[in-house]
């Protein structure tokens, strides 16, 4: 839903949704129906599962299933989205993650609001896909604290690790992007709730 120099449609996109409309729509294996969607749509499901299956130990399931039998969390991948509204944005901020440099991403609450799409929480897992819609990394998510665009602070700022990292650039993007990107009737304010993530790389390792 947006973020970053050039943010998301939220960074972490609802649809895909901290500001980066998100390069493709959020991937929820959980409910996919292989019969029902595109070829391609079912190409990235299988590519998804098998990302899955070779990184799930990074999230310390592996040695578990061996012993007690795999849990249906542990067989489901977790859902799959990319950053940004656009392919050149996704990998942007894909890259800024896998380099350690990007460990946080904020979103429009409204955007979850108008998808129907919940929250993120504390402990949540996601794999992220690049701007070509594969698979490249796996995350976990440590904390989620709703507030508004004019207080988010000079720490979180950093922790999106876009543009120079200071609190005055990350207003500057995010407010272009959100006014470019907020759904009919939304328009960007001050004090517009603002959904900002924290996360951890799991895979692979910067």
């Amino acid at each position: 839903m947006t973020d970053d120099a050039t943010p998301e449609k939220t960074e972490r996109d609802p649809e895909t949704s901290d500001a980066e409309t998100s390069a493709s729509e959020p991937f929820d294996p959980a409910t996919f129906d292989p019969e029902a969607v595109p070829v391609e749509d079912a190409e990235l499901a299988a590519e998804v599962e098998n990302f899955w299956i070779a990184t799930r130990q990074y999230a310390g399931m592996a040695k578990a299933s061996i012993v007690v039998g795999q849990t249906v969390s542990e067989t489901v991948p977790p859902q799959a989205w990319s950053f940004g509204d656009e392919p050149e944005l996704a990998e942007k901020l894909l890259g800024a993650v896998l380099a350690g440099d990007k460990t946080a991403t904020s979103s429009a609450l409204w955007d979850y609001d108008d998808e129907g799409a919940p929250l993120p929480v504390a402990g949540e897992l996601s794999i992220l896909l690049d701007g070509e819609r594969h698979p490249r990394a796996l995350i976990r998510t440590t904390s989620v604290e709703t507030t508004t665009f004019e207080e988010v602070d000079e720490d979180f700022a950093a922790a999106e690790g876009e543009g120079d990292r200071t609190l005055e650039s990350w207003r500057a993007d995010h407010e272009e992007f959100w006014r470019r990107t907020l759904g009919e009737g939304r328009e960007f304010t001050q004090d517009m709730p603002v959904v900002c993530e924290r996360f951890e790389l799991l895979y692979p390792k910067p």
